[in-house]
């Protein structure tokens, strides 16, 4: 089974499409029978996407550090407890064909950053796509396109992370 990882916030009080457009992604993802990696957690976003995979019956590898014990969801299909978060992040890459960032918080840019770097390195295989609903991730783009401006990023490893504004057009990206 082909896997993906999913990058996502796991803070409550953010507005509910955010998760309903998670629910979305990965119900559909699950519908083409792909494994869904992700941190595990039953906290925000996350928990929604543990949901998710839980209704669909599908497969659900988290990944947490031994000291987020308390935030494990309770039906993932494997659970893996590393050391660290670094170790976290890299557990969660993992095997897998592509990672895609949902809206989230620092967490998420911060696995967004670090598996755009490890691309850019030849050390991550997979696509890096981003669920840019509602144009989330604009800033991000911006912040992207300055970097391509001033030398400090080439177009082409701009061009590494994939976008996409709806959740149909994103699912519809994988095969």
């Amino acid at each position: 089974m082909e896997k993906i990882v999913i990058y996502c916030s796991s803070s409550f009080g953010i507005p509910q499409k955010y998760n309903q457009g998670a629910a979305e992604v990965v119900e559909g993802l699950c519908a083409k029978g792909f494994g869904i990696v992700s941190g595990g957690s039953f906290r925000g976003t996350m928990g929604v996407v543990s949901d998710t995979v839980a209704r669909c019956g599908g497969y659900h590898k988290g990944v947490l550090p031994s000291f987020m014990k308390p935030l494990a969801y309770d039906a993932l299909t494997e659970t893996v407890w590393t050391d660290t978060m670094a170790d976290r992040k890299e557990e969660m890459r993992k095997d897998t064909i592509a990672a895609i960032a949902l809206p989230g918080g620092i967490g998420t840019l911060d696995e967004l950053i670090e598996t755009h770097v490890l691309k850019k390195l030849g050390r991550y295989s997979g696509r890096i796509v981003v669920f840019n609903m509602d144009g989330f991730f604009n800033p991000f783009f911006a912040l992207l396109e300055h970097y391509v401006e001033t030398g400090m990023l080439t177009a082409e490893d701009m061009k590494l992370v994939e976008s996409f504004d709806t959740a149909h057009d994103l699912v519809d990206s994988f095969f």
